[in-house]
């Protein structure tokens, strides 16, 4: 009987490794448990920093809602529950936005935010 080989898949499976491994540096890119290892570390990197990227821009976030309404003399904590009680339901990616672009009607929130927290 024939001795069976997996020629063909083998084949495949190492260039499709080497395909994504392009663009690194050395035997990175050319020799196949190198470029193997590289790639698997690349997936992990990016799913951890997938995950990373949404933290860091809630931070980013809070810091300019933060910086806007400390101009009005109220922390970024007050600022918030005084627009939780006010029934303004804006996330904090539109309110860092509206702070940096446009600083009146961040100014209009602040005393929204102001006048429910004196009631």
């Amino acid at each position: 009987m024939p001795r069976v080989t997996n020629r063909v898949a083998r084949h495949k499976k190492k260039k499709k490794v080497r395909e994504l491994a392009k663009g690194y540096r050395g035997a990175r890119s050319k020799l196949y448990r190198s470029a193997k290892s590289a790639v698997e570390r690349g997936w992990a990197g990016g799913y951890r920093d997938r995950r990373n990227r949404k933290r860091d821009f809630r931070r980013l976030w809070i810091t300019r809602i933060n910086a806007g309404a400390r101009q009005h003399e109220m922390s970024y904590s007050s600022f918030i529950n005084g627009l939780r009680l006010a029934g303004v339901e804006l996330n904090r990616k539109s309110l860092a936005d509206l702070a940096v672009r446009d600083p009146n009607v961040f100014g209009n929130l602040v005393a929204v935010a102001k006048d429910a927290l004196a009631k």
